[in-house]
């Protein structure tokens, strides 16, 4: 069954957080968090959004992201 869309909102700020299974590291080491970053970096090109911070930590990870514009998953 696929997802239901997300629904963004103008302006809005969104706290993600995100942790490996049972607690498991998900960085492994530097290439790791670089991938992670990269994928970031492309995610916001693509939905035209704003990372105000974030931390990456062995097992898991937080961000503050900012969607300026509203985008929906169909017009992508």
């Amino acid at each position: 069954m696929p997802r239901l869309q997300r629904i963004q909102y103008e302006n809005a700020f969104y706290y993600v957080i995100n942790r490996g299974k049972a607690r498991s590291t998900v960085f492994h080491d530097e290439r790791y968090y670089d991938a992670f970053l990269k994928t970031l970096e492309e995610s916001h090109k693509r939905f035209d959004a704003v990372s105000h911070v974030y931390c990456l930590m062995g097992n898991h990870y937080h961000l503050l992201i900012e969607t300026p514009r509203a985008k929906f998953d169909h017009l992508t």
